[in-house]
């Protein structure tokens, strides 16, 4: 089995070979542990140092935002054969150590995602801000909503791990972050969910968090995030939620204006109501026409998401090494030319099936074209 640590980084120069050089090699269960780090267009030496610790370093431009930074890295590490992935932030927060404790339950096939929480016990409970903490408190139990009444206790802790098949399933769209994003999108399909205690430092000992370092930032960061992802896997409860809010006070309205009309033969003077009533509840009705056709496009959802699991399936499950020889070129007329290994490294090529005869020979492999390479 194949454990494969992602490491989203930028400019940590100062504690990025720790936290790489701290991942547990000898995991009972675990043959081969890999390490990623994904250099958000560090300005400092944090590439070359994080190299010089052991790691694959992959290097995104252009700062896309940390939720594009995670779901580059797990691309990374599926492609890499990863049974399991463990995504753990480089500024060492994180114990790396604790990777051990955090993974037993996917080895143990208890859960397919599991998070580190620094609020379940009392007694780990971090040092940090109330208002950090309160706004934490807070976006967990958005999630416990949204989730239909869940009993998570921390939803925005980026240390956590995926087996093969949560990988594979998860779809994620927000740019700014992720956190709360993969307990909505996993929980919605049924994947189980496991919380691990574990003992974290509240606040960074090097710099400012690039996500959490502005809260007002964060929460209209990420309020949306949470939003789109309720509107898109929850429709219904969405949709029909608004429905309610608007349709109800109107209801309400036009029976107060009935019941005064049939009692005084008269509207006076609630006549004004009458009109407020019939907008609302004529709103509150397309709402809920809204909710009906959106539950409907979530059916059509779920199945192209049931296609791009099984394309994910298809491309990522092959461990072996593709190796592709490319004509030769002018400056070598008469060799082979230059090779192009580790798939994940080039765009997708034809896949081969497992005990096919000519594999190994080389037949039925298409080389991508030369403006592909």
């Amino acid at each position: 089995m194949k454990l494969v640590v992602t490491i989203p980084a930028q400019n940590e120069e100062k504690t990025i070979a720790q936290v790489v050089a701290g991942v547990p090699r000898n995991i009972p269960g675990i043959e081969e542990v890999e390490v990623i780090v994904v250099n958000d267009s560090s300005t400092d030496r944090t590439a070359e140092i994080a190299e010089r610790a052991g790691a694959v370093v992959v290097t995104v431009t252009g700062r896309p935002g940390l939720g594009y930074i995670f779901r580059t890295g797990l691309e990374r590490a599926m492609r890499r054969g990863a049974d399991l992935i463990v995504n753990i932030d480089g500024d060492g927060q994180f114990n790396p150590a604790d990777i051990t404790k955090l993974v037993e339950p996917l080895l143990m096939d208890e859960a397919d995602f599991v998070t580190c929480s620094r609020f379940a016990d009392p007694a780990m409970r971090p040092v940090m801000p109330g208002v950090k903490y309160w706004g934490n408190k807070v976006v967990t139990r958005i999630i416990n909503w949204v989730c239909g009444g869940t009993d998570f206790t921390d939803v925005s802790c980026g240390f956590r791990g995926f087996n093969r098949e949560a990988a594979y399933r998860l779809t994620l769209f927000g740019r700014f972050t992720y956190t709360q994003e993969c307990f909505i999108d996993l929980f919605a399909k049924g994947l189980r969910i496991a919380e691990v205690p574990l003992r974290v430092r509240g606040v960074r000992e090097h710099g400012k968090s690039r996500v959490a370092s502005n809260l007002w930032k964060y929460a209209t960061s990420s309020l949306p995030i949470i939003l789109r992802a309720m509107r898109d896997i929850q429709p219904l409860k969405f949709f029909g939620g608004i429905s309610a809010i608007v349709g109800t006070p109107g209801i309400l309205m036009a029976a107060f204006v009935s019941v005064w009309y049939l009692i005084n033969g008269k509207t006076t003077p609630f006549t004004s109501m009458i009109p407020i009533s019939g907008a609302l509840v004529i709103v509150g009705f397309l709402m809920l026409a809204v909710a009906l056709l959106a539950d409907m496009l979530a059916r059509h959802r779920r199945i192209s998401e049931e296609l791009l699991y099984l394309a994910r399936r298809r491309i990522y499950t092959s461990r072996r090494t593709v190796r592709v020889a490319l004509p030769p070129t002018d400056d070598e007329p008469h060799g082979q030319g230059p090779t192009l290994h580790d798939s994940w490294s080039f765009p997708v090529m034809k896949v081969i099936p497992h005990g096919d005869p000519n594999a190994d020979s080389g037949a039925g492999i298409e080389a991508p074209n030369k403006a592909a390479v």
